[in-house]
């Protein structure tokens, strides 16, 4: 018996551990809307489906959690991992309502170039996110001489669960999110600039979602990442499940004070212009549409959208700028790739967040997605 003690012990910490494991897993369960089984139109995704499926994006977090009331941080999307004043891209901005603060805009519209991270914090942390942007582009080699740098930023306000007066955010938290800044699985829900933030009624921040299109012989792939902010009442694949869930959530009567914001990057390997990526960023905002967002009067939505191909690259004081573009009329599926794309990734912000307690006890509560799913199916039947 003694000789078998030993064995017994260990099978039966073994047993524990596989169960415990089961548990862990049963209480955080699936994440992600197509998890759930969940789908968003018929075009294949991204082996991550995110945002780093498109080749050369990376994306970095910093996430602020302090004390009872700082639920904030800074998220960065970097075209490329070399040196972008040297080597922009090819970039566009739309703002479909322009109730934000988001930085760097005019200077996109003027020249159809994109030439920092693009940057994501909360509203009056604006200032701080240009400086470290900045800073960390000053200090890259070649960009010695450089006196102008046009940082892009956008914002979400996350006051009602973050401290947002107390300006956490510093330069070193946007120049630290760039150096975190890779490829693979993206981080999605109460992350980086999304900590803090909620959308229509839950706990939302940041999501993600990609898409594969051909067009002709040709393959590329398109890309979105959201930080989510806005009003509205939820839909999931075209159905209104947010009025059976008014008892959880933060605001009870979408879409009144249906304010907010919702930056939305959009990413392609495909050989867009600046026009061209400026009709695919305005496409974007169907997607948002299907979720149920309104785009409130004091909501602000941004779409800043950019072409990875390295054939576009804009390399500085080079007198020959572009390459042969895709043409206009070959757009429609990377159109029906951003509208899907842009829907998913909204709601993986929303799957992907966990309820959160923080300024003066304000609480906002993660979407139950068990209803929301029982809501869904008794719609259909």
């Amino acid at each position: 018996m003694k000789s078998m003690l030993p064995q017994a012990i260990f099978l039966s910490l073994v047993m524990f551990c596989f169960c415990l494991s089961i548990l862990c897993a049963a209480e955080d369960g699936p994440r992600r809307a197509r998890d759930w089984g969940l789908r968003f139109g018929d075009l294949p995704t991204g082996k991550l489906n995110a945002i780093t499926d498109v080749p050369g994006v990376l994306v970095g977090h910093v996430t602020l959690i302090e004390g009872s009331d700082v639920r904030t941080g800074v998220t960065a999307v970097l075209p490329h991992a070399g040196n972008l004043f040297q080597e922009k891209v090819p970039g566009a901005i739309y703002a479909f309502n322009g109730f934000g603060k988001l930085a760097g805009y005019t200077q996109v519209a003027e020249l159809g170039q994109i030439e920092t991270p693009i940057m994501m914090t909360n509203t009056l942390s604006i200032g701080a996110v240009m400086e470290g942007t900045i800073r960390h582009m000053l200090s890259l080699p070649g960009n010695e001489k450089v006196q102008s740098v046009n940082a892009v930023v956008g914002e979400c306000n996350d006051g009602y669960l973050s401290d947002i007066r107390g300006l956490h955010v510093r330069p070193e938290h946007a120049i630290e999110a760039i150096r975190k800044a890779a490829g693979g699985p993206v981080a999605e829900g109460s992350v980086g600039a999304g900590t803090g933030t909620t959308c229509m009624g839950f706990k939302a921040g940041i999501g993600t979602s990609s898409r594969l299109v051909s067009i002709g012989e040709a393959a590329y792939s398109l890309g979105v990442l959201v930080q989510t902010n806005f009003g509205g009442l939820l839909h999931l694949e075209g159905v209104p499940v947010g009025n059976q869930l008014h008892d959880v959530a933060y605001k009870k009567e979408p879409p009144v004070g249906a304010s907010g914001s919702c930056i939305i990057v959009v990413a392609t390997d495909a050989p867009l212009d600046a026009t061209n990526l400026l009709r695919l960023a305005k496409r974007s905002m169907l997607g948002l549409g299907k979720t149920g967002g309104i785009s409130g009067s004091t909501s602000g939505e941004y779409i800043i959208a950019f072409s990875t191909a390295p054939e576009l690259r804009i390399k500085l004081g080079s007198a020959k700028t572009g390459a042969p573009v895709l043409s206009h009329g070959y757009l429609n599926t990377l159109f029906v790739a951003v509208i899907d794309a842009t829907e998913e990734a909204i709601i993986n912000s929303i799957f992907a967040a966990k309820t959160t307690t923080g300024r003066e006890g304000h609480k906002v509560n993660a979407l139950p997605i068990d209803r929301a799913l029982e809501s869904l199916k008794n719609y259909r039947h």
